[in-house]
């Protein structure tokens, strides 16, 4: 209880940082070998996370806020505008329009929306904190994952074989979320912004948007390219706006996300990771969603590990009392 009231702030940081280097631990031995040095391998492994999380959200924080502040009510008042001009022809949606959408009506929700970024430069401050965290650790497990994980499994209250299949289960399933995840935000967020950046946009930003964006599931990327094709129908013209919410649906939503990602996964589970760990896709889907609600960002890391080593144990338990039935 002492160490626990000492440690709590650190919990999840150290966690997240723990499952991280289960889930680059090929990455790293790959390094090793290369190298032939611990040091060097543990080095370049952490600057590999620090560019693929760390940097990123430093360029949204500074680059996105500029942005942010360029969105006036006269841009918000002109989508209102055209988009009253759009329904003007259909008698139930005209009234709809002409009630709701005017500026009157939407300055609470911007007020209000105003009041919830304040909140989230808060909850910012506390990621970015959290993150350094993460990498802090994340750097040391590298370093001693080996020694890490015989203590880990030393301290499982079940047989050495057993307790590194338990991690070896978690390990492998950690190491392809963890995969699908980048491929998932570089893929689509390399998509968006190269598209977006033919209409004048900043494609680099909306790219690393839309590529944390879509790590939320069924509605990550519609909370992007919505805005995005409002604000090209403001500012340039309908036709723009069509084009990037077709591209979106299509190109992306579909043909991408749909049939190219898993291919892709496929190719790095079985080529790349060699692994031989049976996921099923739809667990995992709700076990991300289930760990997002609850853990925010790193949920998406969290859920599929707690899941998997709920089977895990859960299966050596069902073992366990077969035997023990035999006996």
């Amino acid at each position: 209880m002492a160490a626990y009231s000492i440690f709590k702030p650190f919990i999840l940081p150290i966690v997240v940082a723990i499952l991280l280097a289960m889930a680059t631990s090929n990455l790293t031995r790959h390094f090793a070998d290369k190298f032939h040095s611990k040091k060097l391998s543990t080095l370049v492994t952490v600057i590999f996370m620090i560019l693929l999380i760390i940097a990123p959200i430093g360029y949204i924080a500074t680059v996105g806020i500029t942005y942010a502040t360029q969105l006036d009510i006269n841009s918000i008042n002109t989508i209102l505008e055209k988009t009253r001009a759009l329904v003007s022809d259909v008698p139930y949606l005209k009234d709809l329009a002409n009630k709701y959408l005017n500026i009157n009506e939407i300055l609470p929700y911007i007020q209000d929306l105003s009041v919830y970024i304040g909140k989230m430069g808060t909850k910012g401050i506390e990621f970015l904190k959290d993150t350094l965290l993460v990498v802090l650790f994340y750097s040391i497990f590298v370093y001693n994952q080996e020694k890490i994980m015989k203590l880990i499994v030393s301290l499982l209250p079940t047989t050495q074989q057993r307790g590194n299949y338990m991690l070896n289960e978690v390990s492998s399933t950690i190491e392809i979320v963890f995969y699908s995840i980048i491929v998932t935000a570089v893929l689509e967020g390399l998509l968006f912004g190269m598209f977006v950046s033919h209409y004048g946009f900043n494609g680099l930003l909306l790219g690393f948007i839309y590529g944390f964006a879509s790590l939320i599931p069924v509605v990550g990327g519609l909370i992007v390219w919505l805005p995005v094709s409002l604000l090209a129908w403001s500012r340039i013209d309908s036709s723009a706006a069509i084009e990037i919410a077709l591209y979106s649906i299509i190109v992306i939503s579909i043909i991408a996300d749909t049939f190219v990602k898993p291919l892709i996964i496929k190719v790095i589970k079985d080529n790349i990771l060699r692994s031989t760990a049976k996921v099923n896709e739809l667990l995992i889907f709700f076990s991300i969603v289930a760990g997002m609600g609850s853990y925010g960002f790193w949920g998406m890391i969290i859920g599929p590990a707690v899941t998997t080593f709920l089977i895990a144990t859960t299966n050596a338990y069902i073992e366990y009392n077969q035997k023990a039935n035999q006996n």
